[in-house]
C-alpha cells in the first residue's frame, strides 16, 4: 500500500515600503487605503499584528535610495504621483514591530553599493539582538543612477556591482561569523573581564574593494549571519544567489514566466554544491478577495479606477531606465530597441510568445500589484489558483503585495488564511525560534558546511583561543 506525500504548504510574505506608495502607485488616492499613515508608528505596530495573527513568515521591506527620475528626465512626475517618494528608512521600522509581535520575521532591504561593510554589518547584528534572531537581509546592489549621483559616486555597471557584492558577502561572513568565538564573552564579575581578548579575531580582510583589518564590533547574535534574501534573476543575480541566498524572491506575469525563474535558479543552486529545495521561493502576487466571487470581481473594478498611468510609467521607466516618456501608448515592447528596456522588461515579452505588450498594457498591468499576477476571486477560488501557482512552478509560497493599506493584507489573514488551513495547505500555528528556525526547521545559524562553502575551510570552525599573556582561563560566564 502506497500514500501520497503530503501536499507542500504554502508560505505568505507581506511586500511593504517604508512609503504611502508601493507596487500600486495610484491606490493611495482610494478613499478606504491608509497608507499616508506610513509615518505613524502605530500604522506599522497594526501591521505587524495583523500579520502575526495571519501566521506570515515575515514582513519584507523593500527601499530604494534614490528617486525615479527617468520618466521626462525628471523627480516630478515621481514626486507628484506619490511614487515609492517620500520614504522613510525600513530597518528603524524593524524594532517597533518586533517589540509588538513574537514571531513575525523582518526582511529588510539594504544596497551594498552605498554603505561600508564594516558598519553595516554592525546595524545587522544589532537588529538580529533586538528582534532575538528574527531579521534578514534583503541583499541589493542598488540600480538607480539617482542614489548614485546624491551620493557622490558613479553607478557601476549591472555585473560588476555583483562582483562588488561577492566581495560585499566575503567581508561580512568574516565579521559575523569568524572575528567572535562563541565562548568570547566572559562576564565575570569575580575576575573582572568582560570579554576575553584572545577569543575576538581580526578579520585581516584585504580586497579589491574593501580593507577590513580589525574585529568586529559586535558579540555574537542569535543567528549571527542574518537570513541572506534575494531577487535577481539575471544570470549573474543567479549566480550570486546560488552561492550566497536562502530565500529568493520573483517575479513575473504568467505561471510560465515564474516556472522558468524556479528552474534556473534551483539548477544553479544544484550546480554550486547545494541542496536545489534548501532555497525557498516566493513569487510576487496581489490577492483581491472578498466572501463571495461578485463582490471580490467589483471590488477589483473598484481599484482598478484608480489606476494612475503617469504614476505607473514613472515607476516603470524608473526600473528599466526607459523613458517611456518618449513613447506612444500603443508602441510595443519590441519597438523599445535599448538593451536596457529589452532586459527588464523581458518578463513580458517572454509570458505569452503570440501577444505583443504595448506601453499602455504594460502600464496599466504593474498598475495594480507591480510585475506580478493579480489573483481575485471569493476565498475558495483565489484558494485554487494559489494551490495552482505552488503546484504548476515549485515556488514555495508568495510575496503579497497590496492594492490598499490595510484592506488587501486584513482580506488575505481573515478569508485567504482559514480557506488553505482548511485545506491543509497553510501552517496553523507558529514554528518557535529565529527566523531561521522557522523558515527551514533547522538551527539558528549557517551549519559550519555551509560556512566553509562561502568563505572557506578556515572559518568552518571558530578560531582556537591563542595562549597569550592576555588570555584568560575558560571560566563558565558568571553575573
Amino acid at each position: 500500500m502506497t500514500t501520497s506525500a503530503a501536499p507542500k504548504a504554502i508560505r505568505f510574505n507581506a511586500f511593504q515600503m517604508n512609503a504611502a506608495s508601493h507596487q500600486s502607485p495610484g491606490l493611495w488616492r482610494h478613499p478606504a487605503d491608509t497608507s499616508h499613515r506610513y509615518t505613524d508608528p502605530d500604522y506599522w505596530i497594526e501591521l505587524a499584528r495583523l500579520l502575526e495573527r495571519g501566521l506570515f513568515d515575515g514582513v519584507f521591506l523593500a527601499d530604494v535610495l534614490g528617486v525615479y527620475d527617468v520618466f521626462h528626465g525628471s523627480h516630478e512626475a515621481a514626486l507628484r504621483h506619490g511614487v515609492q517618494v517620500p520614504l522613510g528608512d525600513p530597518l528603524l521600522l524593524v524594532p517597533l514591530m518586533a517589540q509588538a509581535t513574537r514571531h513575525l520575521g523582518f526582511g529588510v532591504t539594504a544596497a551594498i553599493s552605498y554603505e561600508h561593510p564594516y558598519a553595516f554589518a554592525r546595524r545587522m547584528t544589532t537588529l538580529d539582538h533586538l528582534t532575538r534572531g528574527r531579521v534578514g537581509w534583503n541583499i541589493v546592489t542598488g540600480y538607480l543612477d539617482s542614489a548614485a549621483r546624491n551620493l557622490g559616486l558613479t553607478r557601476r555597471a549591472h555585473d560588476d556591482r555583483y562582483d562588488q557584492a561577492d566581495e560585499y558577502l566575503d567581508v561580512v561572513y568574516r565579521l559575523w561569523e569568524r572575528s567572535w568565538d562563541d565562548d568570547a564573552v566572559r562576564r565575570d564579575r569575580r575576575t573582572g573581564v568582560y570579554v576575553d581578548p584572545a577569543r575576538v579575531h581580526p578579520i585581516g580582510y584585504h580586497g579589491a574593494h574593501y580593507q577590513v583589518s580589525g574585529i568586529h564590533l559586535c558579540e555574537p547574535s542569535p543567528q549571527r549571519t542574518p537570513v541572506l534574501f534575494q531577487a535577481g534573476t539575471s544570470a549573474r543575480g543567479v549566480a550570486f544567489a546560488a552561492r550566497h541566498a536562502e530565500v529568493v524572491f520573483i517575479s513575473g506575469p504568467t505561471p510560465a514566466v515564474i516556472a522558468r525563474h524556479v528552474r534556473s535558479l534551483r539548477a544553479a543552486v544544484a550546480a554550486a554544491g547545494r541542496d536545489p529545495g534548501s532555497l525557498l521561493i516566493y513569487a510576487q502576487a496581489l490577492v483581491i478577495t472578498a466572501p463571495t466571487e461578485a463582490q471580490a470581481r467589483a471590488k477589483q473594478a473598484d481599484y482598478e479606477a484608480f489606476i494612475d498611468i503617469d504614476a505607473s510609467l514613472a515607476l516603470l521607466s524608473g526600473w528599466t531606465d526607459v523613458d517611456f516618456s518618449r513613447y506612444p501608448a500603443d508602441a510595443t515592447i519590441d519597438y523599445i530597441d535599448t538593451d536596457a528596456g529589452r532586459t527588464a522588461l523581458a518578463s513580458f515579452s517572454a509570458a505569452d510568445p503570440d501577444r505583443r505588450w504595448t506601453v499602455g498594457e504594460a502600464a496599466r498591468f504593474v498598475g495594480l500589484g507591480g510585475r506580478g499576477p493579480v489573483i481575485t476571486g471569493d476565498p475558495g477560488r483565489v484558494a485554487d489558483a494559489l494551490e495552482a501557482w505552488v503546484d504548476g512552478t515549485g515556488i514555495d509560497g508568495f510575496n503579497l503585495t497590496y492594492a490598499l493599506a490595510p484592506e488587501s493584507m486584513r482580506d488575505v489573514v481573515d478569508l485567504i488564511v482559514p480557506e488553505l488551513q482548511r485545506r491543509g495547505r497553510y501552517p496553523t500555528a507558529h514554528t518557535p525560534g529565529t527566523l531561521r528556525e522557522q523558515l527551514f526547521g533547522a538551527g539558528p545559524r549557517l551549519s559550519v558546511a555551509e560556512i566553509a562553502r562561502r568563505i572557506g575551510p578556515d572559518a568552518a570552525q571558530p578560531s582556537p583561543a591563542r595562549p597569550t599573556a592576555n588570555s584568560i582561563p575558560s571560566t563558565p560566564v558568571t553575573s
